[in-house]
């Protein structure tokens, strides 16, 4: 990695909490260089403007999550029900740090940029159609694998187990009550053992 490319990862990784904490249009120029300790011609000399390093932050808070709820899928997890539930369990138990960042950041990418950053929007679009394609991708592995019901659409329920997700952080983060949150987890869990899951006869 070049001088110039650590630099931006640097600028990158110490606003990274600022951006999704404070806002992505709300952050100004001064947040930066306060949060890095470097002058305004630094920022300048690695980025076009504002907006292309509120891009690049939200991509990496977006990767960062991705990676870290993507472990709930690994190999450790032998199958399809391990890993959903472990999927369930990552909020669950990391909840206090996705908080103390400012929240989940797709959420409050798509809020703010809904009507006032276009670029940003189609970004969190991607992102959330990744997240579902992830999810859905492993429950139909376990349909293929006889361990989810073949009658059950992968697609809509990834896009319910997402809703009620961000549902639940949302209510939470607003109230500042973690019952909302553990309430839209714990309907996720009856959907995958009461709906999803097959019962040995």
């Amino acid at each position: 990695m070049s001088k110039a490319e650590k630099t931006k990862q640097f600028i990158i990784e110490k606003t990274a909490s600022l951006f999704n904490t404070k806002g992505y249009t709300s952050t100004s120029l001064s947040d930066i260089t306060e949060a890095t300790g470097l002058t305004k011609g630094s920022i300048y000399g690695n980025f076009e403007n504002k907006d292309e390093v509120a891009l690049e932050v939200y991509r990496y808070n977006a990767g960062v999550l991705a990676k870290n709820m993507s472990r709930s899928f690994g190999d450790e997890f032998p199958t399809t029900v391990n890993k959903l539930h472990a999927f369930v369990d990552f909020y669950r138990k990391n909840w206090k740090v996705v908080f103390s960042n400012g929240g989940c950041p797709l959420m409050n990418a798509a809020t703010e940029a809904d009507d006032t950053f276009p670029v940003l929007k189609k970004q969190v679009q991607s992102s959330f159609e990744e997240w579902k394609k992830k999810i859905g991708s492993v429950i139909a592995e376990g349909q293929n694998k006889g361990e989810i019901n073949k009658d059950r659409n992968s697609e809509e329920y990834a896009s319910l187990f997402i809703m009620l997700i961000e549902g639940g952080i949302l209510l939470s983060k607003t109230t500042g009550e973690i019952k909302f949150l553990h309430l839209a987890l714990d309907r996720i869990l009856s959907l995958i053992d009461k709906e999803l899951t097959i019962i040995p006869s």
